[in-house]
């Protein structure tokens, strides 16, 4: 009979393509998972798998095992966890994905909360642009992920816990810097700084702003939120950002200036999403709640105008 650990070992030598680093994902030996395999292989009566001593590849058969094989996996997990829904709360591991705009902002102001108020909480974290991280989340390699709506995300579920708006930060040589707000409009005057395609941040500001990337000034590949506020402080242009980064972003830098942009909001909502099998749905709601909480607490630490 085919076993969950077979599929375990064969879902992992189709991410790895790697025998070796299939084997090491899964803490068994080469051999051990060669062995595996193969038997699988026979039970089935097809070949998963084609491999020499260079590369691996995935016969057509395997693939649509293999996916069905990563389902199946999936469904189990879930069900584990439902089995387990009326243990202490977040008392299993969550696996979180963030996006590059929401981590290293959000996590500061509520992990410590998390830390003291379930301590034997574990959490690991993973942070990717929202494609990713909606794809993680729906093949199960992630729980959950904390990105910015609006995102499509069809599949998942998405669980809203915040809505904050966008503030244009430049430096105070500028002469925009003695407003208190800017509106789209007036973003023609600046050269506007945002990060590169597939940051959903740009495509809001973007939208917001009802502008093209081809108004645009620099777009950085690579780059992050603090590498663009150390451009505007090098008088290199300006940049939009959400409200929750000012406070680490402009901390200790008198040179700038935040200021609200003055268009319909909220300009970004920040949510959960999760699978809608998934079994662990209060976990979320405790996390939603305690996330808020802190959020809420911490709003309101903006450069002043």
């Amino acid at each position: 009979m085919i076993s969950l650990k077979q599929l375990t070992y064969a879902l992992a030598v189709a991410q790895t393509r790697h025998f070796k680093k299939a084997a090491e994902l899964c803490s068994i030996s080469q051999s051990a998972l060669s062995t595996a395999i193969s038997e699988l292989e026979s039970q089935l009566g097809t070949q998963l798998f084609e491999r020499d001593n260079k590369k691996v590849l995935i016969t057509p058969v395997g693939e649509s095992i293999l996916a069905r094989a990563a389902a199946i996996k999936l469904e189990l997990e879930d069900i584990h966890r439902l089995a387990h829904e009326g243990d202490s709360a977040l008392s299993h591991p969550l696996r979180m994905g963030l996006i590059p705009t929401i981590g290293p902002y959000l996590l500061p102001k509520v992990l410590p909360a998390v830390r003291r108020d379930y301590p034997d909480f574990r959490l690991s974290i993973a942070e990717e642009q929202s494609h990713v991280l909606v794809e993680r989340v729906r093949n199960g390699e992630l729980d959950t992920a904390v990105i910015a709506l609006p995102y499509a995300h069809p599949g998942l579920l998405a669980f809203p816990f915040w809505e904050e708006d966008l503030y244009l930060v430049t430096h105070r040589d500028n002469p925009l810097a003695e407003r208190s707000q800017i509106t789209s409009e007036q973003l023609h005057e600046v050269n506007l700084m945002l990060l590169k395609d597939g940051h959903c941040l740009k495509d809001h500001a973007l939208a917001i702003c009802h502008m093209r990337s081809s108004r645009l000034g620099e777009t950085l590949e690579g780059a992050s939120l603090y590498t663009l506020i150390q451009m505007v402080a090098g008088h290199m242009g300006s940049t939009l950002v959400p409200e929750m980064a000012l406070d680490q972003l402009l901390s200790g830098n008198s040179e700038l200036k935040a200021m609200h942009l003055a268009e319909p909001g909220p300009h970004r909502t920040i949510a959960f999403l999760v699978r809608p099998n998934f079994g662990s749905l209060d976990n979320i709601e405790i996390l939603k709640a305690l996330f808020r909480a802190r959020l809420t607490a911490c709003a309101g630490n903006i450069a002043a105008p």
